[in-house]
C-alpha cells in the first residue's frame, strides 16, 4: 500500500527531526568579519513584528574535532512556517516576485518551480497569482487598496525600515540586471492558506551594513534612498563595477509600498527610538561578545581555517558600532 509506506516515512521524518526542526543551518560567517551581521539583522527584523528566522551563535564540533564559530540560523522551510505563523500549512515559495520587471504577473509555473512546501500535493498558487493579477490590472490610485487587502502594510513597512538601516543592499530591494532582465534575491513569500495573506521574509544576511557610511562592497550597494526611482525606470549602471540596476520602487509592488510615506517615516522613527536605540544595541553586542570571545580565541588558538584573530574581529566590531550610530542620525 504505497499510501501506507508514505505515512511511515513521514513519521520517520517527525521522529528524527531534532527538538522539531528538520535541518541544522550552520553559517560559516566568512564574508561577516564582525560575526553579528546575522543574529543583530534578525533580531532587528522580529523586535519590529517582522517573522524572520531565529539566529544564534554556535560552537561547532564534529566527531569530538572542533570546527570553529559558527551562526546557527533557522532554515526558512515548512517547519519555520508553522512556529512563525498561526495560519499554517500554506505555500511557501524562495525568490520569485509575484510581478516580473515589465509589470506582468509570474507565471504558475515559475512559482510552483520556487515552491518550498506543498511541492507533492498538486499546490494552487492562487493566492499570490490573484495578487499579482490585481496590481496588473489596477489603477495607480486603487494599489494601497489591493495591497492591504493582501499583507499587513505595517509590517511590510516595519521590514523596509530595518531593511533600509542595515543597508541589506543583496536583499530584495537590489534588482540585479543581465541582459535587459533584472530580478532581485534572498527572500520568501510565504501564503496564508486561511487568511488569503501573503508575507515577505527576508533571508541572508551577510552582506548586511557593509554600505551604511560608504559603499564599501563593489556589488551590492543600492543607488536610490527609499521611494527613489533612478533613470526613468530604465536599467543603469552603479558603482565602481558598473553594474547594472533597477529602481525597486519602478517595481509596481514596492512603488504602492513607498506611497506610505508618513507611516514609513512613523515605524523609522519608533525603530531608531526602540529596538535600533544605541543603549538596546549595544547591550545585545556587549552581551554577545562576551557570550563568543573564547571561542574566538580558541580558533585563533588552534589555527582555525579563515578564522579571524581576537584583535581583528574586535576592530570589527567597533566599526560596526560606528556604523550603526551613523544609521541612526542619517
Amino acid at each position: 500500500d504505497l499510501h501506507l509506506i508514505a505515512r511511515r516515512q513521514r513519521q520517520m521524518c517527525i521522529r528524527d527531526r531534532f527538538y522539531g526542526l528538520k535541518k541544522l543551518q550552520f553559517h560559516a560567517q566568512n564574508l561577516d568579519p564582525t560575526l553579528m551581521r546575522e543574529r543583530l539583522g534578525y533580531w532587528l527584523f522580529r523586535s519590529m513584528g517582522v517573522e524572520a528566522p531565529r539566529s544564534v551563535h554556535a560552537r561547532l564540533v564534529i566527531n569530538e574535532e572542533f570546527i570553529g564559530l559558527y551562526a546557527l540560523t533557522e532554515q526558512i522551510d515548512g517547519a519555520f512556517t508553522n512556529y512563525h505563523f498561526d495560519d499554517k500549512d500554506g505555500n511557501l515559495y524562495k525568490e520569485v516576485w509575484p510581478l516580473n520587471m515589465n509589470g506582468e504577473p509570474m507565471d504558475s509555473q515559475s512559482l510552483i518551480s520556487a515552491l518550498k512546501t506543498n511541492e507533492d500535493d498538486n499546490p494552487s498558487t492562487d493566492i499570490i497569482s490573484g495578487f499579482a493579477d490585481k496590481l496588473y490590472n489596477g489603477k495607480e490610485s486603487d494599489i494601497p487598496n489591493i495591497i492591504s487587502k493582501y499583507m499587513d502594510i505595517n509590517k511590510v513597512l516595519s521590514l523596509v525600515v530595518v531593511d533600509r538601516a542595515i543597508r541589506h543592499d543583496d536583499g530584495f530591494l537590489h534588482w540585479y540586471c543581465e541582459l535587459d532582465d533584472c530580478v532581485s534575491h534572498n527572500f520568501y513569500w510565504y501564503e496564508e492558506p486561511n487568511n488569503k495573506k501573503v508575507n515577505l521574509i527576508p533571508w541572508d544576511l551577510d552582506n548586511a551594513f557593509e554600505n551604511i557610511i560608504n559603499d564599501a562592497n563593489p556589488v551590492t550597494p543600492i543607488a536610490d534612498r527609499w521611494g527613489q526611482i533612478s533613470n526613468n525606470c530604465n536599467p543603469f549602471p552603479y558603482g565602481d563595477l558598473g553594474l547594472y540596476q533597477w529602481s525597486a520602487s519602478c517595481d509596481k509592488l514596492t512603488g504602492g509600498w513607498a506611497m506610505h510615506k508618513e507611516l514609513y517615516e512613523e515605524l523609522k522613527n519608533n525603530f531608531i527610538q526602540g529596538p535600533f536605540a544605541a543603549n538596546n544595541v549595544n547591550a545585545l553586542l556587549t552581551d554577545w561578545s562576551d557570550q563568543i570571545r573564547p571561542v574566538v580565541k580558541e580558533a585563533e588558538d588552534k589555527n582555525t581555517w579563515d578564522q579571524l584573530t581576537v584583535q581583528q574581529w574586535e576592530s570589527k566590531l567597533y566599526e560596526l558600532r560606528d556604523q550603526l550610530e551613523f544609521a541612526r542620525n542619517k
